[in-house]
């Protein structure tokens, strides 16, 4: 056994940081105003949109497990208000809304068209980081339910 230990060389090394919580949050709800937007442009163009995701499934016959592509359901993140006709729009980090200006939670829209423009600038927002302190706030209220 320390012939084989021997015949390794032995360093100190680090492993590299990695980003910084802000950026990974911001990539994170990036990553999900993508689906939002894909999901708008897909109703504006009057088709249907699904999120896919790969399932194990194991065969209660047989024993074995394959992997299937199954549905997920996406939930949008815009309601319309049936008086008013209104679109809102709200972003949210997990299951919280953040809050985009003090007291304030949703963008107001007229049209389909116009929600698909403010998914894009809400995008901008927050890949620029301009949303981060929100962001931040939110990410907090999520973990509070874990303690």
């Amino acid at each position: 056994m320390s012939a084989i230990l021997s015949s390794l060389k032995f360093v100190q090394a680090k492993r590299p940081s990695q980003l910084p919580i802000a950026e990974v949050r911001r990539q994170k709800l990036n990553e999900k105003l993508k689906q939002q937007i894909a999901i708008a442009d897909a109703q504006s163009r009057g088709e249907n949109f699904s999120l896919k995701r790969i399932k194990k499934v194991t065969d209660r016959v047989s024993g074995q497990t394959s992997l299937m592509e199954v549905e997920k359901r996406a939930k949008t993140w815009w309601f319309t208000n049936n008086e008013t006709k209104k679109i809102y729009v709200q972003l949210f980090y997990g299951n919280k809304v953040i809050e985009l200006a003090k007291g304030k939670n949703a963008v107001e829209v007229s049209s389909q068209d116009e929600l698909l423009a403010t998914l894009i600038k809400l995008q901008q927002f927050v890949v620029d980081g301009s949303l981060d302190a929100q962001i931040e706030v939110a990410s907090d209220l999520v973990k509070a339910r874990f303690k």
